[in-house]
């Protein structure tokens, strides 16, 4: 440990190691053992849902992460996203106005200590800084149930993002770093980089081995940038070696592409398999075979509307995904709670008032028992005109979460079996109940008959005992 280290980061580091021990003996996320397509937390099913930053929030020292993860707690969120500082972007990096992910050069914080001299990075020297404040920002995670997906790598998508980068030459005093910015993950062209970051994926592995909230995500985006399969197994694999001891182990999330394609020959040391602006969201129905948590872990570049983002979330969870996660641009390091007005130009949206739809898809989730339930395409039995749409998960004969798209008043059709049911119809855009009724069936074709709603409605339907 570095000697003589400021009073509030040695208190915050004793803080940490004390928090350590209470957490040693809880067991992290993990894939729920009755239905792999959810995770388990503290014993409960979950589902992970959140409208999250920009994932610069341990990265940049000017963010208030305390503000902020209080904000996703109060509005019934329950994951973020952040990067680990081997990448960050200029201020500015594709319109995005007071980017989290764009702290100052001078400032910002990765694992590695800047030489004394002349403010390089030393890749074979800690900062101990950044890990009492990820350590931390880890601690006030858990405190309030927020999972953390900890995305270890990103590729360098433009020259002006590698200029910053501590891999590159320009930034580090070891020498590494003089070649082109594709080549820095890969097995054979990186020039002794591979090394520095397998120690690098070693240390926070073995800083963060107590903290049951959090999912390691081998790299963001890595169909880019000249990133490679075999890269993204051996990170993997060092993550499951530097953690073989232990007791408790963590899962492993692995950036498929965006929108959607078929799995093949999935890596089985991964167990959350994640898209990027994935709607319609035919990620989930194409990869279900695989058992495992197949997640949206960005949305964006689609506009500002709360309502394009809410209806996603939904469409998404009904068909089967177990996490989501939109990508809110009201989070800045002057707005930490989330209300920054970010202007049109903006690539993506996020508000307060979504955050809050995206907490009342989360709650309707959580009144089922999900984890029994499955994607079914064959309890609907209407017509579907227009861009109308209908997703539904069920347990049959027992339990149906479905959700309707488009229109403003509907009757649909759905082939139930024979009973007493409860039906709820709910409001998505501000979560309240708009109708409850008993429901005797004889079997077959049962017509419902919706109250009027704006974009979109849920129905909870349950057989009464």
């Amino acid at each position: 440990m570095q000697k003589n280290l400021p009073k509030s980061i040695a208190c915050a580091f004793l803080i940490m190691l004390l928090a350590g021990t209470s957490f040693a003996q809880a067991r992290p996320i993990s894939l729920n053992p009755e239905n792999r397509h959810y995770f388990s937390y503290q014993g409960k099913p979950t589902i992970l849902i959140t409208s999250g930053e920009h994932y610069g929030a341990v990265m940049n020292p000017g963010f208030d992460y305390k503000i902020y993860l209080k904000t996703l707690q109060n509005d019934g969120l329950n994951l973020t996203r952040t990067m680990t500082g081997a990448y960050f972007e200029p201020a500015g990096a594709f319109n995005i106005s007071k980017n989290t992910l764009g702290p100052e050069k001078s400032k910002f914080l990765c694992s590695w200590k800047r030489a004394a001299d002349h403010g390089k990075f030393d890749l074979n020297q800690w900062n101990d800084a950044y890990f009492v404040r990820l350590k931390d920002f880890m601690n006030e995670a858990q405190k309030r149930g927020v999972i953390v997906e900890l995305s270890l790598f990103c590729p360098f998508y433009e020259e002006m993002q590698w200029e910053l980068s501590p891999f590159n030459i320009k930034n580090n005093v070891n020498g590494l770093g003089d070649f082109p910015r594709t080549d820095v993950y890969t097995l054979d062209k990186s020039k002794g980089l591979l090394a520095v970051q397998e120690k690098m994926v070693r240390k926070l592995v073995e800083e963060l081995k107590d903290f049951p909230n959090l999912i390691y995500e081998i790299c963001n985006e890595p169909y880019f940038g000249g990133i490679t399969l075999e890269w993204q197994e051996q990170i993997s694999k060092t993550i499951v070696d530097a953690e073989k001891s232990f007791t408790n182990k963590h899962l492993i999330s692995q950036n498929i592409g965006n929108g959607f394609e078929k799995i093949k020959n999935p890596n089985p040391l991964v167990s959350v398999f994640n898209f990027h602006y994935a709607t319609p969201p035919m990620a989930v129905s194409l990869n279900y075979d695989l058992n495992k948590v197949i997640g949206e872990n960005e949305t964006g570049f689609n506009g500002q509307k709360d309502s394009t983002y809410r209806k996603e979330a939904w469409e998404l969870i009904l068909t089967g995904g177990g996490l989501f996660n939109n990508l809110d641009y009201s989070f800045t390091t002057d707005h930490p709670e989330g209300t920054f007005h970010y202007p049109e130009k903006q690539p993506g949206g996020g508000s307060q008032a979504l955050r809050k739809q995206l907490g009342y898809l989360k709650k309707f989730m959580d009144s089922f028992d999900f984890v029994r339930m499955k994607p079914d395409t064959t309890v609907f039995s209407g017509e579907i005109s227009g861009k109308n749409k209908v997703f539904v998960l069920s347990e049959p004969g027992k339990q149906y979460a479905m959700y309707w798209m488009g229109g403003k008043q509907v009757n649909p059709e759905f082939q139930l079996p024979k009973g007493e049911y409860r039906l709820e119809w709910l409001n998505p855009l501000t979560g309240k109940s708009e109708k409850k009724e008993k429901v005797s069936h004889s079997g077959g074709k049962l017509k419902l008959n919706s109250p009027e709603y704006q974009e979109d409605i849920a129905v909870k339907l349950a057989k009464i005992q």
